[in-house]
């Protein structure tokens, strides 16, 4: 269910009218949305899009690692997601004898798939309203304690009963601040192996420069293949495992595309923010987003420098570049977008017509009159300890790397009793042995020291820890010297000594160790203050939100709500279409091939190539995946998309596969917090360049056999 933030018609833009739909929608309720959808050009039915007794569109998508999207294209399991989805697995399997990064990776055959521990793949087997059944029995009389403790027991109840004698799991997640509670019962699959992928220079082509913004040109695709036991169930991973026949999966759609074609988006978006108070929305353009920007602008700056000087740097830093750079790019064009679209002004105008309303009905007002002002009123006195709590992951989760090491460590030391008592020290201390590989592998300490120079300073300026530390650079020198120096947290041989001598009193002894002191000062701070206020201040707003968001549903029972992006499977619908984002700019709705060639000739190293790509531009060998003589690289569609969607499948009207969603335009990511259908566009690699990258250019002609192609 959705509904409009903005209060803006439908205008024409560009040569169509546009019916950009805001909302992401549950898959249970689209029966609801059936008839608008299909007088908007849709030939499937609610049934044929989401059917828990019979296969349906929905068995053919798939939660990707947790954070991403991906669909099944074949009967042997083959899936697609995005290039940047599956980055970290291809980064893992790069090395400089074999830089899959830089020359890309194509299995010709099933023992060539590589295995990758710890991915997954889930496919949502049903997704059911429990919302009576966890309110059960709860008495809103009692205290919060109590409630919870009831929740609590009915959801363990549900959940087991919806996973009994079966291989699913379950959760149950809130909806809407806990108005309303949904159970996601899923089959996890456990063995999913990495079949091919293209260069960078066409997966990630246009780099840094391009990400965000449009015209695109991006062939962000990766190729994985899901393998279950001989029973077609998931199986941890085993060589006897045999590709996974799945329920469903989709057409590749190769019919030429046209303005105005509709497209669904099928997937899982992390997270949205469409209730929020004007004041809030105020501190995140103003303060918490430009800080942010700020700190990830810094180890940017140590990161590019160090990679372009370097093919061992590349290799080892590629992944972690693309995942800061990816948000520190996009808060970016957030703040910007929210700031043309005077999104302070714009909330206040609808938090005017909900007191407006409130103000009508006696009950109403009791009830609803002033949250809005308590919800400002406690922005005011709170965000700060938001702000306090965004810096802290920015740093110690996001900045220097060694402090992943000292949280390693500081679990060691802080349950050192209780793996004694067990009989599990020996087990966690090599465990850590062993990841100590995988971190140093892809570490480097001079690059980490540029990057805790810069960032403490900052960091120490923005939250003022203590006097002592407050932008004194002799300080931050002193730290960074002994840290880099000395510390077991900065090197490998160091870091490995010390843990094959731990003993009981090694427990005292890191406290002395530098770059360890100076995370348990930190950590000790965001723990015991900054931590415990920002969970008040969020727990605080979540409640007022809850009832804020109960008031829309009564007061405007008419209006299209939907709940907010939760990480759970939703669908949009919208239409392929370009855009006029602002005054006297105008963007077309597809990009091709020679575009990219016009990039390239820019000299602009975000947009080199391959010579192949150059060659099969010269002889305009585009096979069957052409459409006018032009292959088409990316197209744009009015669907309303956030982080989680990467990697969705864009569906057409029959239901093929008509490309892959991997990021929206500039312009779109205030979407997070508002929509404007004049402005917002997913960014999509059209399905028929991914085959051609596929056939044509890398010679993987067998993966694209595989797959059912829809050409009339």
């Amino acid at each position: 269910m959705k509904k409009f933030l903005v209060s803006l018609s439908l205008s024409f833009i560009t040569f169509i009218n546009c019916f950009a739909e805001e909302g992401m929608l549950i898959p249970s309720v689209i029966s609801a949305f059936e008839s608008d959808m299909q007088a908007k050009g849709m030939k499937l039915s609610a049934k044929d899009i989401y059917d828990v007794n019979h296969s349906s569109l929905k068995d053919a998508i798939m939660h990707f690692g947790g954070g991403c999207t991906a669909e099944l294209v074949s009967g042997k399991g083959l899936l697609l997601t995005n290039h940047h989805c599956g980055y970290s697995q291809i980064q893992s399997h790069s090395s400089l004898e074999k830089d899959y990064l830089k020359n890309g990776f194509w299995a010709k055959n099933y023992a060539e798939e590589l295995p990758n521990a710890g991915l997954t793949a889930s496919r949502m087997v049903r997704i059911d309203d429990v919302t009576a059944s966890v309110m059960f029995g709860v008495v809103e009389s009692e205290s919060a304690e109590k409630r919870a403790a009831a929740m609590r027991k009915n959801m363990e109840q549900l959940i087991k009963d919806a996973t009994v004698g079966t291989h699913y799991e379950a959760e149950i997640k809130p909806f809407n601040f806990g108005n309303h509670f949904y159970i996601i019962v899923k089959e996890v699959f456990k063995d999913v192996r990495l079949v091919g992928t293209p260069p960078n220079s066409i997966g990630k082509f246009g780099g840094d420069t391009d990400n965000w913004v449009w015209p695109r040109h991006t062939g962000d695709f990766s190729v994985f293949r899901i393998y279950a036991g001989t029973d077609n169930k998931p199986a941890e991973y085993s060589t006897n495992n045999v590709p996974y026949s799945p329920i469903h999966f989709l057409p590749i759609s190769f019919k030429n595309r046209k303005v105005g074609d509709f497209t669904m988006v099928y997937g899982f978006p992390g997270e949205t923010e469409q209730h929020v108070a004007s004041g809030y929305l105020k501190f995140i353009v103003e303060k918490e987003r430009p800080a942010r920007i700020k700190m990830r602008e810094k180890s940017l700056s140590v990161i590019d420098a160090a990679m372009r000087s370097s093919d061992e740097i590349r290799i080892k830093y590629s992944a972690k570049q693309a995942s800061i750079a990816n948000a520190y790019k996009k808060w970016i064009g957030q703040v910007d977008g929210l700031k043309r679209l005077d999104g302070v002004s714009v909330k206040i105008g609808k938090e005017k017509e909900y007191n407006d309303m409130a103000a009508t009905n006696d009950k109403w007002n009791g009830a609803y009159g002033q949250l809005v002002n308590q919800m400002n009123k406690l922005v005011a006195e709170g965000s700060e300890w938001e702000f306090r709590y965004s810096m802290a992951i920015e740093y110690l989760y996001v900045g220097p790397e060694f402090y992943k090491l000292a949280r390693a460590i500081d679990d060691l030391t802080t349950n050192y009793a209780k793996y004694k008592e067990k009989g599990e020290l020996n087990a966690q201390i090599d465990k850590m042995i062993k990841g100590a590989d995988s971190f140093f592998k892809n570490y480097d300490a001079g690059v980490d020291q540029k990057i805790f120079d810069l960032l403490t300073m900052e960091y120490f300026t923005q939250v003022n820890v203590d006097a002592e530390s407050i932008a004194d650079v002799n300080y931050v020198n002193g730290l960074s010297k002994a840290i880099f120096a000395k510390s077991i947290l900065t090197n490998k041989d160091r870091y490995v000594a010390f843990l094959q001598k731990f003993k009981e009193k090694s427990v005292k002894a890191i406290a002395k160790d530098p770059g360890f002191k100076l995370y348990a000062k930190l950590t000790k701070d965001f723990k015991e203050n900054v931590l415990p206020k920002y969970q008040a201040f969020d727990d605080q707003m979540n409640a007022l939100l809850k009832v804020y968001v109960q008031g829309k549903y009564e007061m405007f029972p008419d209006a299209k709500h939907w709940a907010d992006a939760n990480s759970t499977l939703r669908i949009t619908y919208g239409q392929l279409e370009g855009s006029s984002p602002t005054d006297g700019m105008a963007y077309t709705e597809h990009t091709t091939l020679d575009g990219i060639i016009a990039k390239y000739n820019t000299g602009n190293p975000d947009f080199e190539l391959l010579p192949r790509m150059l060659e099969m531009h010269k002889n305009k060998d585009y096979g069957d995946y052409a459409q006018d003589g032009e292959l088409w690289v990316c197209f744009t569609g009015s669907n309303h998309t956030t982080g989680g969607n990467s990697g969705s499948p864009v569906i057409d009207a029959n239901g093929n596969l008509m490309g892959l969603n991997f990021d929206r335009t500039w312009e779109s990511t205030m979407s997070d917090y508002m929509f404007d259908p004049n402005r917002c566009r997913n960014v999509v690699v059209d399905i028929r360049y991914v085959m051609w990258v596929m056939d044509k250019y890398s010679g993987a002609k067998h993966l694209v056999d595989e797959m059912v192609l829809v050409k009339e």
